[in-house]
């Protein structure tokens, strides 16, 4: 098992050490996303304190992440939807019972 890594990251003016095994590629794309979006919530609210910016911030990424996950789901249930159709298809095709629809053991067409 590898040790966990250290990375420095700025967020909002601030310079915080992470220590996780995460790559410190990863960690820092992470630190920037957050960066930028404390940034976005300071430049369009009146908030002057960084704890307000960074809970404005959260609720936000945390509103975007719901909004991700209901589409998930959704495509996931429109997923098994049509899954259901494409069976229901192709068990129309070949006679429902595995035979073709004709009763004999034959490939269609023969």
């Amino acid at each position: 098992m590898r040790e966990p890594e250290s990375v420095t990251v700025n967020i909002f003016g601030q310079e915080y050490t992470l220590k996780g095994d995460a790559d410190s590629d990863y960690v820092q794309k992470v630190a920037q996303f957050v960066d930028e979006r404390m940034n976005e919530v300071a430049r369009n609210a009146s908030v002057a304190s960084t704890a307000k910016v960074a809970i404005l911030a959260a609720v936000n990424i945390a509103d975007e992440l719901f909004r991700e996950q209901q589409k998930r789901l959704e495509s996931m249930v429109t997923l098994e939807d049509r899954s259901v159709q494409l069976t229901r298809l192709l068990a129309k095709e070949v006679g429902g019972d595995g035979t073709g629809g004709n009763g004999k053991d034959s490939l269609p067409g023969t």
